[in-house]
């Protein structure tokens, strides 16, 4: 018999009790919702609420099975709508009245957002630990490449120069934004929604301050019809594990160009790559094709929740059910792909003597050349004009602008004098630069220099 049976005449349809249940996947609540239970029970009998002697037995009986689930000597298993119930009568079989006492003054809406959030909160420390990981593991190939000079692009055309530091510095702040919008997202959901009951709270001389403090939030939620309808803070933590997705797609897709013949700047560890059933020659970065495509996964779990919250009128509805499997889905996801991006990217080698050589037979100095000519007093409109014109002579003459003769500088302006060439050495563009976030390596070193690590702590509660 349900719980909730008493206003219902027969048993539900079995196809109905299927459909309905999710306790085929929120068992992963187990913990949380045992350690809800706890601090509830603790605060019924600070209260007087129920007698401190069942409250007594209780705390036992959710202390032993809490117990049983973290060593694997007990999993929930049964015929049981959801976490919340299967806990509450696993407890009265073992103890009866006491555990009847429990669910006094909460419902499963706040229960459901008590866990939830419980489990985001752990999350979050787990994600930022792996995040933290992956930063290090660019920090790290960075340092070991400061002067490796390559061409820096934009659409995907050759534009200046840089360094192979400065470009895996960019993910790095990628990352770092994704770390702090993760303790953001922390920061805005760390209220407590027990004692919120169904929507409303409840007559009983409840103290939501102690539940806070017991369970480790900040404060209490501040409106019980809010708290139980709130999908806010799990919206926000796909939204950050989407950005975070895509930027590791976005690596991932260069990672992937860079390791073809046609670029050859990258050599994937064939720990990490795969080869063809049919094609004996292939070599194929599959792993980093499955972070790319894996990103579209997460965003999935953000659309769902959306569609599901959009059209919801207050306060609990049970569509809300449907946001456990996309959460923990999206969170599954992403630490995964962090961890095996960390350990690719440590494996990975850079073929630096390509990628200078693709600096150096290029035009990606040109912008130099332009301000080389802005510092002999031309108007920098006129110098991009006639550095463009150098450009489309050497185009026509199959020529790179260093090949070009001092006298073929003076014929498009006498500013040009035999220390023009020094703005066309790659080295020369990238040291020269001193301001704060350019390629130049001394500056990318104190940027690395300057990263703040942390280990995030584990959630206590």
């Amino acid at each position: 018999m349900k719980l909730w049976q008493g206003r219902f005449e027969g048993s539900s349809n079995e196809l109905a009790n299927i459909f309905n249940s999710s306790l085929s996947f929120d068992t992963r609540l187990a913990t949380y919702d045992i350690k809800g239970s706890i601090a509830h029970v603790k605060m019924l009998k600070k209260q007087g609420i129920i007698d401190a002697s069942d409250a007594n037995e209780a705390l036992n009986a959710l202390s032993e099975l809490l117990a049983e689930i973290n060593d694997g000597s007990y999993a929930i298993e049964g015929d049981y709508e959801d976490i919340h119930m299967a806990v509450e009568e696993i407890l009265t079989q073992r103890i009866g009245d006491a555990a009847k006492r429990i669910h006094t003054a909460r419902s499963r809406n706040d229960q459901v957002a008590l866990d939830m959030k419980l489990f985001a909160k752990e999350a979050i420390y787990e994600l930022t630990g792996s995040l933290e990981a992956l930063i290090a593991a660019f920090r790290s190939k960075a340092y070991s490449h400061l002067d490796d000079l390559m061409p820096g692009y934009t659409h995907m055309q050759k534009a200046q120069p840089i360094t192979l530091a400065h470009h895996l510095s960019s993910y790095i702040e990628m990352l770092l934004r994704d770390r702090s919008r993760l303790q953001d997202c922390l920061q805005r959901m760390d209220t407590m929604p027990l004692g919120s009951g169904a929507l409303a709270a409840s007559t009983f001389d409840i103290d939501r301050h102690f539940l806070a403090d017991e369970l480790g939030f900040r404060e209490p939620s501040a409106n019980s019809l809010d708290s139980v309808s709130d999908r806010d803070y799990l919206l926000e933590l796909l939204f950050c594990l989407s950005a975070l997705m895509m930027h590791l797609s976005r690596f991932s897709e260069e990672l992937i160009i860079w390791s073809s013949e046609e670029y050859a700047y990258v050599s994937i560890s064939d720990a990490f790559s795969t080869g063809s059933s049919m094609m004996p020659q292939k070599k194929n970065p599959d792993i980093l094709e499955l972070i790319r495509g894996k990103a579209g996964r997460v965003y999935g779990s953000l659309i769902t929740l959306l569609t599901v919250m959009k059209g919801l009128p207050l306060a609990y509805n049970k569509d809300m059910q449907e946001d456990k499997q996309t959460v923990f889905d999206a969170i599954d996801t992403a630490l995964a792909c962090m961890q095996i991006l960390a350990v690719l990217l440590e494996e990975c080698t850079f073929n630096t003597a390509k990628m200078l050589k693709s600096v150096q037979e290029s035009f990606c100095s040109a912008t130099d050349l332009a301000e080389y000519l802005v510092k002999k007093g031309c108007p920098f409109r006129d110098a991009h004009f006639i550095v463009g014109s150098l450009v489309k002579k050497c185009i026509a003459e199959n020529k790179w602008l260093s090949e070009l003769s001092l006298t073929e500088l003076k014929e498009q302006s006498r500013l040009f004098e035999q220390d023009a060439y020094q703005s066309l050495d790659p080295k020369t563009s990238v040291y020269t630069k001193s301001a704060y976030g350019s390629p130049n390596p001394d500056i990318v070193r104190q940027y690395l220099d300057n990263i703040m690590l942390y280990q995030a702590d584990s959630n206590k509660n």
